[in-house]
């Protein structure tokens, strides 16, 4: 039976602590890259209501990484490779509601399925196949974080081009489309952006855990301002400061990242909970008419 003592020192053990930082510093660096991207696709995720999406898309790109590793390839590039066919299959069938969510529920099974399959099927090391679940706080080489690097300036990119056009479509879409903008084709480019996105979340906090960075973060900030351009702000921030807080909380102990991780967001949500709900703060994102009155087709 392990003693109070035992507990404590594996889920908190700061000794050589300065040393052990210097094993995580990629890791450092991915956990703030993933919290900017991350905080800034899940004031969309909230808009849009795509939280099962979320979950949806991070079974299918653990069995992409899976499928990797058993053969011996990339994890990185399995895992966005599952998440961009998991992001474009939702984008393209799942237009209305009740499509999406009954592809994603057809798709969610068949992913973690076939995700334990080819871990199954793996001999190599254990550690490995776990952290594709849960995340490992060294997990992050050089080559990793180029691929980190990367696929987040093309999600940066891409939510440049697309921001105003999908704030307006979140909003009212019918009214969007009225006005022009290109309803049909921002949802599969979303789609993908996050797909990516989710992707870089499991190299982090693994597949179980994705919602902790690509939901909870904007989902905290909705709860105590009703400016959308602080909710954004907020929304990265305290996606950062769970990516990040969670490795230096997770250092000194032998426990994976993602407890630490989810524990610091979901911290952060009580927190701001309870902070709107004594304000009485009504969230208020912009009007349709007022996006439609700033939006102009080019």
């Amino acid at each position: 039976m392990t003693s109070p003592a035992d507990f404590w020192d594996r889920v908190f053990n700061f000794t050589d602590y300065p040393q052990l930082l210097t094993l995580v510093h990629n890791s450092l660096i991915a956990a703030a890259i993933l919290g900017v991207v991350g905080g800034l696709i899940s004031t969309f995720v909230i808009k849009r209501d795509l939280a099962f999406a979320v979950h949806g898309i991070s079974e299918l790109s653990f069995a992409g990484a899976s499928g990797a590793l058993l053969l011996g390839v990339n994890v990185v590039a399995g895992s966005l490779v599952g998440s961009i066919l998991a992001a474009v299959v939702i984008g393209v069938l799942g237009s209305r509601a009740r499509d999406r969510n009954s592809i994603i529920g057809v798709l969610m099974p068949f992913g973690l399925g076939l995700g334990v399959l080819f871990l199954a099927l793996y001999k190599g090391r254990a550690a490995n196949k776990f952290g594709l679940l849960t995340g490992q706080i060294v997990a992050v080489d050089t080559p990793q974080l180029s691929w980190l690097i990367t696929t987040s300036i093309i999600v940066l990119i891409g939510l440049a081009i697309i921001w105003r056009p999908l704030s307006f479509a979140s909003t009212d879409p019918d009214l969007a489309a009225a006005r022009g903008v290109p309803v049909a084709a921002l949802s599969p480019a979303f789609m993908l952006l996050l797909g990516l996105a989710v992707a870089m979340s499991v190299q982090i906090v693994g597949a179980l855990l994705v919602l902790s960075i690509l939901v909870t973060p904007a989902a905290a900030a909705v709860r105590v301002t009703a400016s959308p351009l602080l909710a954004t702000l907020l929304s990265v921030a305290f996606a950062v400061a769970s990516t990040v807080g969670g490795i230096l909380l997770a250092l000194g102990s032998s426990i994976p990242i993602s407890p630490y991780v989810t524990t610091v967001s979901f911290t952060i949500y009580l927190v701001c909970r309870l902070i709107g709900a004594r304000r009485q703060t009504r969230v208020r994102f912009p009007r349709p008419t007022e996006l439609a009155q700033s939006y102009t087709v080019g």
